[in-house]
């Protein structure tokens, strides 16, 4: 895959969850996403527990709360469409502080915002204790369509070059008196996003020569073959299963 770098989701360290292959923590992190989404709405213990399950994962990756919840802010626009699920949604209706909520709505409102908050939660945990590039390695262990996984290697790879392209065009912009304030103004913005769309469809081209020219013939070297251990399996797979029980008792009580 080549060198990685490490992204601003990652924190270094060195905790045993650190440690465990990304294989095993893909499948654990999908596991455990998957039983929360199988978890009846009205179990609202069972999403207590679930966090539970969670924040013992961040204690033992030593991920503090303040960098969790700072990436949390990420699901801000499901928590507006939540918002407004109890005003719009039909049925039986109930009254909250004088407002007539739909009860279907705040059952909804309550689904979308215990699993979207878990799982993007899940998610934050994995990327901060795995790095990019051993995703990308975990991806391939897994045995994950070869062409995804290349393609998310080239977005990961050439994203922050096209991020600084940006950059630069916008320090160009403004070295030259413009600032966009108004309607007017977008006629420029938008030949600058087709400048940006040809420089980056050229930039691709002159890398798929020079990679072909090195002998690329439709997939990437395995540079790391990474094999988990059977207690690395039982550690990882610690989370989904304790989930899992918690989701039976859901369903049954």
């Amino acid at each position: 895959m080549g060198a990685g770098h490490a992204h601003r989701l990652y924190r270094h360290g060195h905790s045993p969850v650190h440690t465990l292959p990304p294989h095993t923590k893909l499948a654990a992190a999908f596991g455990f996403v998957v039983v929360v989404v199988s978890t009846p709405r009205e179990a609202m213990w069972a999403f207590g527990l679930y966090a539970l399950l969670l924040a013992s994962v961040a204690c033992a990756a030593r991920v503090p709360a303040g960098f969790l919840l700072k990436r949390l802010l990420i699901e801000v626009p499901f928590v507006a469409f939540a918002v407004l699920m109890p005003f719009v949604a039909e049925g039986d209706r109930v009254g909250v502080l004088g407002l007539s909520l739909s009860v279907n709505g705040l059952w909804g409102a309550w689904n979308v915002l215990a699993k979207g908050t878990l799982g993007v939660a899940t998610s934050v945990l994995l990327a901060s204790t795995t790095e990019l590039r051993a995703l990308l390695l975990g991806l391939q262990r897994l045995k994950l369509p070869p062409l995804l996984v290349q393609i998310a290697s080239f977005m990961i790879r050439y994203g922050d070059v096209v991020t600084d392209e940006m950059r630069r065009m916008r320090i160009a912009r403004e070295s030259r008196g413009f600032d966009a304030s108004g309607v007017r103004h977008w006629g420029v913005l938008a030949k600058s996003a087709g400048a940006l769309f040809i420089r980056s469809y050229e930039r691709g081209e002159r890398v798929h020569l020079a990679m072909v020219s090195r002998g690329y013939a439709g997939s990437m070297p395995v540079i790391d073959e990474v094999i988990a251990s059977r207690a690395q399996w039982s550690y990882a797979l610690a989370l989904p299963c304790t989930a899992l029980l918690v989701c039976l008792l859901g369903w049954m009580l």
